[in-house]
């Protein structure tokens, strides 16, 4: 198998309805995933997703959406790798898991599971216009919050170990 180098791969969650800020943030945060040389993971629909794909797909960057449903002409055009599931909601466990950081952006119930999947294992997870989650328990592990889709981005690449790792393609 011949390895090109991605770098890691970053998931990005967020609503599929976004308001102006959240679509402006989302894209922004594509487009310096991909500039940082990662790919970027999202639910692959509308909103905060197709915002997101849509700026790291004009930066060159690689784009994978882990789409609900089972066609994959349901994921938005700057999807270059959909994959279907057929699991509604539970697919955002797979989002999660394939994820080396999360940056979740705006929101609803969905955006919040898949930051409690982020903070239950542990993940390098970040804030930026979302639910702010307070640290309950004796877990180390919490969500950064952030001003910027800069912060947003450097925070995540700061809390990947070793984020020069290659991923085989």
């Amino acid at each position: 198998m011949r390895q090109r180098s991605i770098g890691v791969m970053i998931g990005v969650v967020g609503a599929s309805r976004a308001d102006r800020r959240a679509a402006r943030d989302a894209y922004e945060v594509g487009r310096l995933i991909a500039r940082r040389g990662a790919a970027l993971i999202c639910g692959g629909l509308t909103g905060v997703m197709e915002e997101a794909a849509r700026g790291a797909r004009e930066e060159g960057g690689l784009t994978v959406g882990v789409l609900p449903g089972d066609d994959p002409r349901h994921a938005n055009p700057y999807i270059d790798i959909p994959i279907v599931t057929g699991m509604g909601y539970a697919r955002n466990i797979i989002i999660v898991r394939s994820a080396r950081a999360i940056i979740a952006i705006g929101g609803s119930y969905g955006t919040l599971s898949e930051i409690a999947y982020a903070l239950n294992l542990g993940l390098p997870l970040i804030g930026l216009g979302t639910w702010d989650i307070p640290r309950i328990g004796g877990s180390g592990t919490r969500m950064v919050m952030v001003e910027t889709p800069e912060e947003a981005v450097e925070e995540a690449m700061k809390k990947i170990p070793n984020p020069k790792s290659q991923i085989p393609t």
